[in-house]
C-alpha cells in the first residue's frame, strides 16, 4: 500500500475536514437518531468470562440492532482448546437459547487465524459479514463489534473490498498511553491475529474505532453485586454466575477468590451504544502501520456503565 509521510497525511486530513464540514469525532454510524444501530458481534466468546456478559447485555440493549453474532479463535491461551472457535459457536448458542434470541443467526468463524496480512481466512462468519454488508442502503453503516482477534472482519475486507465504506468496526485491543500517544499491541486479542490488526489498521477509508485495555480496564463488577443481581433466578442469570465461579483464571495470581472482574466486552458495547458515556479523540495508528487519523476511547463512566447491566439484567430476568 502506498503509505503517505505523516506530515502531509495530517495537512490532507485537515484540508479534508475543512472543504466537507465534518468532525473527526461525530459517530457517523448510524442515519437517524433514535434508529437502532444495526450490528454484528464477533466474539471469541469461550475464552473468558466477560464475553458472555457483554453479549447477554447487549442482546436486552433496545439501541442495538444485533444482525448477528459470529463466533472468533483464540490460540495463544495455553489451554485453549483445538477447537477454540466451535467451543465459542457453543456458548454463543446457548446464550441465544437462554434469551430467547434464537432468530440471530450465528455463522461460525475460522478456527485459525491468518497467516500473513494478503490471504484471508475464509468462513461462514466472514461471507455473513461480506453479505450484510452489501445489503447495508446507500448512506448507512453496519457496525461491528470485534471483542476477539480480529480474523473474521479482516478476511472478509480483503475478500471483499466493496464492504469496506459501509464498515463502522469497533475494536477491543491494544494498550494506548494517551499522554504520550503511545501504542502497545503486546495485548490478548491483538496477539491473536497481528496479522487481521494490522489489516485493518492499514485499510484506507475504514471508519476505526478501538476501545483499549488502557480504558476497559476500569469496567470491573464485584462477585457480590451479581450474586444478589443474577444468582438463583434462573435462566441467563444462573448461567453468568456459573460462568464466573467455575471458568479457572490460572493467570491470575491477586484475587484467587475471584471477587472481581474485568469486564472489557462490556466497555465497548456499552461504548457503541451509549457514547455519551464515553469520551473519544482521533489519533495516527501506529507507527508500523498506514499513517492515518483512527477512534480511541479515552475514557468511560464506569458507574453508569455498572447501572446500564443492573437495569437490563434486572428487568429480563423480572419477565
Amino acid at each position: 500500500m502506498n503509505i503517505l509521510p505523516r506530515r502531509q497525511f495530517l495537512s490532507n486530513m485537515a484540508k479534508y475536514a475543512l472543504l466537507s464540514g465534518l468532525h473527526p469525532l461525530v459517530n457517523y454510524s448510524t442515519s437517524k437518531k433514535d434508529t437502532p444501530i444495526r450490528i454484528i458481534i464477533d466474539a471469541d466468546t469461550a475464552n473468558e468470562v466477560d464475553d458472555l456478559y457483554a453479549i447477554a447485555r447487549a442482546l436486552l440493549e433496545p439501541r442495538l440492532d444485533i444482525v448477528g453474532i459470529t463466533s472468533a479463535q483464540w490460540h495463544t491461551n495455553p489451554r485453549t482448546p483445538n477447537d477454540s472457535v466451535g467451543e465459542s459457536q457453543r456458548l454463543n448458542r446457548e446464550i441465544l437459547e437462554l434469551m430467547d434470541k434464537t432468530d440471530i443467526p450465528i455463522p461460525q468463524g475460522s478456527n485459525f487465524p491468518m497467516v500473513n496480512t494478503l490471504r484471508p481466512q475464509p468462513s461462514a462468519a466472514a461471507n455473513f459479514i461480506i453479505e450484510r454488508a452489501l445489503a447495508t442502503p446507500a448512506g448507512e453503516k453496519l457496525a461491528i463489534a470485534i471483542l476477539g482477534p480480529c480474523t473474521n472482519i479482516a478476511s472478509a475486507v480483503l475478500l471483499e473490498p466493496k464492504i469496506i465504506p459501509k464498515l463502522s468496526v469497533n475494536y477491543l485491543g491494544f494498550w494506548y498511553d494517551v499522554p504520550t500517544a503511545t501504542w502497545s499491541k503486546r495485548e490478548f486479542n491483538t496477539n491473536n491475529d497481528p496479522n487481521a490488526v494490522d489489516v485493518l489498521l492499514n485499510t484506507a477509508n475504514l471508519e476505526f474505532r478501538v476501545m483499549t485495555a488502557t480504558t476497559s480496564q476500569h469496567l470491573e463488577f464485584e462477585k457480590t453485586v451479581m450474586d444478589e443481581l443474577l444468582k438463583g433466578k434462573g435462566g441467563i442469570g444462573d448461567y453468568l454466575i456459573d460462568r464466573w465461579e467455575s471458568y479457572d483464571r490460572f493467570w491470575k495470581t491477586t484475587d484467587l477468590e475471584k471477587t472481581k472482574w474485568t469486564m472489557w466486552d462490556v466497555a465497548i458495547l456499552e461504548a457503541i451504544a451509549y457514547p455519551e458515556l464515553c469520551e473519544q479523540k482521533m489519533v495516527m495508528t501506529p507507527h508500523d502501520n498506514l499513517a492515518r487519523e483512527i477512534g480511541v476511547y479515552t475514557k468511560i463512566d464506569v458507574p453508569a456503565m455498572k447501572a446500564n447491566f443492573d437495569r437490563a439484567l434486572r428487568a429480563h430476568l423480572r419477565e
